[in-house]
């Protein structure tokens, strides 16, 4: 296979959540440049030219450049062997676009900006913002709330393991590392699912440094 070169921070979620495709699919053979995020690396003229509003993760494989996590890791499912992270049905389908969908627009905002945000790089956000936290804890649950409802009885979100509970992990991992964590995760469903991501090898190798 021709080489996957990734651009991007280790501890993005984003970035995080395209480093657990490719070790869902057994791909170790990519070649990784760090772009942090912290240190404004992203806004830099270098990297503009690869995204034009400074946003990581970025996805060179051949002649293709790939921006935005929804776009990089449909393509990865699509052209790497391993596990499928597309479910097969319609249904299961929806059911993850809908939690990604979720995530991107209500979830990653409230949970890693509201409440992430404030208690693990408040400088990086402006400060310590109580009603962004406020907001932060409301709206993560019930964006987690939803996620585990489309859950239902399925071990995963969509079923089996899809790339909807691959966006949602790294957020979730940060927000576990705050004193906010039992109020947020108080959901019915979600203990059991957070225990089986904790224990994925995917998991396991990408965390941050």
């Amino acid at each position: 296979m021709s080489a996957l070169i990734l651009w991007g921070f280790d501890a993005s979620t984003y970035v995080r959540t395209v480093k657990m495709v490719l070790a869902e699919k057994g791909v170790t053979d990519f070649e990784q440049h760090q772009i942090n995020v912290l240190a404004g690396e992203p806004r830099q003229a270098e990297h503009r030219a690869r995204h034009p509003f400074g946003k990581v993760p970025v996805l060179d494989h051949d002649d293709l450049r790939i921006l935005e996590t929804s776009a990089i890791t449909r393509y990865l499912n699509d052209i790497l062997a391993g596990p499928a992270l597309i479910p097969a049905t319609p249904k299961d389908r929806a059911r993850m676009d809908m939690i990604i969908g979720l995530i991107d627009s209500y979830g990653y905002g409230a949970l890693l900006g509201g409440v992430a945000a404030y208690h693990l790089f408040p400088d990086f956000v402006g400060g310590k913002n109580e009603a962004a936290r406020a907001s932060g804890i409301e709206n993560g649950r019930t964006v987690l709330a939803l996620a585990m409802q489309t859950k239902g009885a399925s071990p995963f979100i969509a079923g089996d393991l899809s790339l909807a509970d691959l966006y949602l992990a790294p957020i979730v991992a940060y927000v576990a590392m705050t004193p906010d964590a039992e109020t947020i995760f108080d959901i019915p469903g979600f203990a059991a699912w957070w225990s089986a991501i904790q224990a994925l090898p995917s998991f396991k190798s990408t965390q941050p440094g």
